[in-house]
């Protein structure tokens, strides 16, 4: 074995731990910018800028629907990767990950649904503080340097990936608009088009790649999600699994992924930051703090995620289901259930596609800015004290 080959890594999240770290501080500078920016003179030229048109669509749909297919996509590679060949390969490695991102998910929509049950124009968005933004979190863990345990950055991504997977469950299930069965049709037709290439062998990516944007078109029209395009191709595209020796980066999924990967996380989750986390604070009155969509998703988001989290992992862990992870504390596992209450982009995400009302909007940013600040800030300074502390030992 050559001393390249040695050096490919066993899976991809493991490279990942590197890059998108780097990527959420690059995403934590592009939402401060847009916040900064819809603050200052520039702020009229930058809400018109994204209500500007370009052909069919404004700009923030552009980003919306067709720049976060390409996000999809690539979260639908991962977790392809991740549950035949990968962390999730073995029930023995996703207990754990699974179970606490099921408690992360249920128990932040019930705190959200217990302060806007009575409201029918803000229940909708009972999934907003369901989502663990893996970039940003994965971005403030790095900041702890190499004292925190590997396990615990594999439990963070795992999880997260699994948060995504239901994420793009409930885009698909509950945040759908009018159906078009025509289009539908379509895209089904599509979608097996590309099925049956898999298992016919067809190991180039081209094919999958036009049919890929022919189904995103398709989706787009037929009032699913277009995000759910990416996810969907995804899943037809070729892998070759490892069978724990080095990954074999001929295997199409692999390729594609290495090459998104540093696009995506350092420049389409970026602009989505910078298009979305923008909002005026001009004669926004405090009192929209207490407002209960506010207080639903910042508090689903710290308390939801943090309880949701780790009391689901302590369940698992106790009732001898699944294993702590290798190395690490009660109270660093903790540290990193407070840092799955940092939902920014996918929470946005779903909050623009709850409401259509601007106010709603504006509350909603608000209000996962507040959670995902005050959860990252939690869990970096817990984190950062029983690293230090259980390094001076």
């Amino acid at each position: 074995m050559t001393q390249s080959q040695t050096k490919r890594p066993f899976s991809t999240l493991r490279h990942w731990l590197d890059s998108e770290s780097a990527s959420g501080i690059v995403l934590m500078i592009a939402a401060a910018l847009a916040l900064i920016v819809a603050n200052s003179p520039l702020a009229e030229s930058y809400f018109n800028i994204m209500e500007s048109k370009i052909g069919p669509m404004s700009v923030l749909h552009w980003v919306n629907d067709a720049l976060m297919a390409v996000f999809f996509l690539l979260v639908g590679l991962e977790i392809k990767r991740e549950f035949l060949d990968g962390q999730l390969a073995s029930w023995s490695n996703r207990a754990l990950p699974g179970i606490a991102a099921a408690g992360g998910v249920i128990v932040p929509a019930l705190i959200f649904s217990g302060f806007n049950w009575s409201n029918p124009d803000t229940i909708r968005g009972w999934a907003i503080p369901s989502a663990t933004d893996i970039a940003f979190a994965l971005g403030v863990l790095s900041l702890l340097g190499p004292r925190v345990p590997t396990s615990l950055k594999v439990f963070l991504a795992t999880l997260a990936i699994l948060d995504d997977l239901a994420a793009v469950a409930i885009i698909a299930v509950f945040y759908t608009s009018e159906i078009s069965t025509l289009y539908l049709a379509g895209a089904a037709g599509i979608f097996v088009l590309m099925f049956i290439l898999n298992k016919a062998g067809v190991m180039r990516l081209a094919p999958y790649l036009i049919l890929g944007f022919v189904l995103w078109f398709f989706v787009l029209r037929s009032g699913v999600h277009a995000t759910v395009a990416g996810v969907l191709t995804a899943m037809t595209i070729p892998i070759k699994p490892a069978l724990g020796r080095p990954d074999d980066m001929s295997s199409p999924l692999h390729i594609l992924e290495h090459a998104l990967a540093k696009w995506v996380g350092f420049v389409i989750v970026p602009i989505f930051g910078f298009a979305n986390a923008g909002v005026s604070f001009s004669g926004m009155s405090p009192s929209i703090l207490g407002d209960t969509l506010t207080l639903g998703i910042a508090l689903g988001l710290f308390l939801g995620k943090q309880f949701g989290v780790f009391g689901a992992a302590w369940l698992a862990i106790r009732a001898g289901i699944a294993a702590k992870p290798m190395g690490a504390s009660w109270s660093q596992l903790y540290g990193v259930a407070l840092l799955c209450g940092i939902g920014f982009t996918m929470s946005l995400f779903i909050g623009l596609l709850s409401f259509d009302n601007v106010l709603l909007h504006n509350e909603t940013k608000i209000g996962v800015l507040l959670g995902s600040s005050i959860s990252a800030l939690c869990g970096w300074l817990l984190l950062h004290i029983t690293t230090r502390e259980r390094a001076a030992k």
